[in-house]
């Protein structure tokens, strides 16, 4: 369940690859940034780049109007605060992502809103590298399927009706702060222009310059490649409901199918451990093939790098707050980052109006940590326990593979961390059948 709701705000054709899956520096000077000149950026953004709109001294400035900033700026917004959401994008626009809305990503959208489904899944057809075949059925729904574009623009537009002011077709690249004016923050803009903050928000995705100004340091990189598929109704039909798993053949990595029905899409992709992009490649070619899908032209073909943070990399510097794929905040097994988006942005959005009414270093710095605090005893408690998974996965996939197709326990188990009743470090927690397996399969 590859979902980046954190992934790199550009996406790459599969062709440009090879030159993303080499690079030395998994942050400075990555393309996936695309950062473009001054002189190619709109002399005013429509009516919300002008530079009276920018001017004064915000309360809070969200840079990135992904899933983790528009939930930044609507928690900061709904609490009064005078906020500023920056994207370098107009939306709606597309975004690499397999688009799984699980149980935690439900629950932490805003109060009403509502999600456009593409199509509900209730059953799920596993396979270990394209054998040992076999669909498990749930009665009630087990996640639902969106298009990034407009699942993205109503989130947008949800933290503008709580009152945050959106600026697009601005490009911020970096964070001045330290100065003599201790209270503010500057965040600078690609044209030379800066926006002043009482507390800034990095939501700008993997290759965040935010979340470089902060530190933020990552112990896991890898490489998704995706396609997206029109297909005829009667294919779309016989997929409606129903996601595909593979197990694949390199060391962590898995492919997936998620049918966007109502578009009459497949989204089709595949992910490993950064490091060999041209097996990466070669193994959504034949997993595509193996669908029987290798007959229909992708709309899109697109890659990226998910990244997941070191369990001692900040989160935030000064005034400065990180979160989501900014921050490295994802579920290291499946990749899932939507539902860390939300929730790292709906917390950072809530210190970060608090960081703002901070007037001494001590405050700014107490308020900080206690976001830090908020993420790790959440978040990282179950990012670690996905790091437990991903190993023994790694090593043993036949294993899961096995469990999750004949044991209803752990069939049952994966049902409901979908669902959004039970997560990775409460199975491993609660469950020692799980604990031994991991153990097993760590050997």
């Amino acid at each position: 369940m590859r979902d980046s709701g954190n992934a790199p705000d550009a996406s790459l054709p599969f062709d440009a690859l090879e030159a993303v899956d080499d690079l030395d520096d998994p942050v400075a000077d990555d393309p996936l940034e695309d950062v473009p000149p001054a002189d190619e950026l709109p002399a005013e953004a429509g009516e919300d780049g002008s530079s009276e709109q920018l001017d004064g001294i915000w309360d809070v400035v969200v840079v990135g109007a992904g899933p983790a900033g528009s939930s930044a700026a609507y928690a900061a917004a709904v609490q009064g605060r005078r906020v500023l959401l920056l994207d370098k994008a107009e939306h709606p626009r597309y975004k690499t992502c397999g688009g799984g809305i699980i149980g935690p990503s439900r629950d932490s959208l805003p109060p009403d809103f509502k999600i456009p489904f593409q199509d509900r899944v209730s059953a799920v057809t596993f396979a270990l590298n394209g054998r040992f075949t076999r669909t498990r059925r749930s009665k009630r729904m087990l996640f639902g399927l969106v298009n990034r574009n407009e699942f993205d623009l109503r989130l947008v537009e949800a933290a503008q009706q709580a009152g945050a002011v959106l600026v697009t077709g601005v490009t911020a690249t970096g964070v001045e702060q330290g100065g003599a004016d201790r209270r503010t923050v500057a965040v600078t803009l690609a044209d030379g222009r800066s926006v002043r903050a009482r507390a800034v928000v990095g939501a700008d995705g993997s290759a965040s310059r935010i979340g470089r100004h902060v530190g933020v340091t990552f112990d896991q990189i890898d490489l998704g490649l995706e396609a997206e598929i029109p297909v005829p109704e009667r294919v779309a039909r016989d997929w409606a409901g129903r996601i595909h798993l593979d197990w694949g053949p390199l060391p962590g990595s898995y492919g997936w199918v998620f049918p966007k029905t109502d578009s009459g899409t497949l989204t089709v992709g595949v992910i490993s451990a950064r490091g060999d992009g041209e097996r990466t490649k070669a193994y959504l070619a034949d997993y595509i093939r193996r669908l029987g899908l290798s007959g229909f032209t992708p709309a899109v073909e697109s890659g990226h790098l998910t990244r997941c943070r070191a369990e001692d990399s900040p989160l935030s510097r000064g005034r400065v707050l990180v979160a989501g794929d900014a921050a490295g905040l994802l579920e290291p097994w499946t990749r899932e980052g939507i539902s860390y988006a939300l929730r790292s942005g709906r917390l950072a959005g809530e210190w970060a109006a608090q960081v703002a009414e901070a007037e001494a270093p001590g405050d700014v710095r107490r308020q900080a940590l206690n976001y830090a605090f908020a993420v790790k005893a959440g978040l990282g408690v179950e990012m670690r326990a996905g790091k437990v998974m991903l190993e023994a996965f790694e090593r043993r996939p036949h294993l899961f593979h096995l469990a999750v197709c004949l044991i209803g326990p752990a069939w049952r188990a994966f049902a409901r961390t979908t669902q959004g009743h039970i997560t990775f470090a409460q199975i491993l927690r609660q469950y020692g059948a799980a604990r031994r397996l991991a153990a097993l399969a760590s050997r």
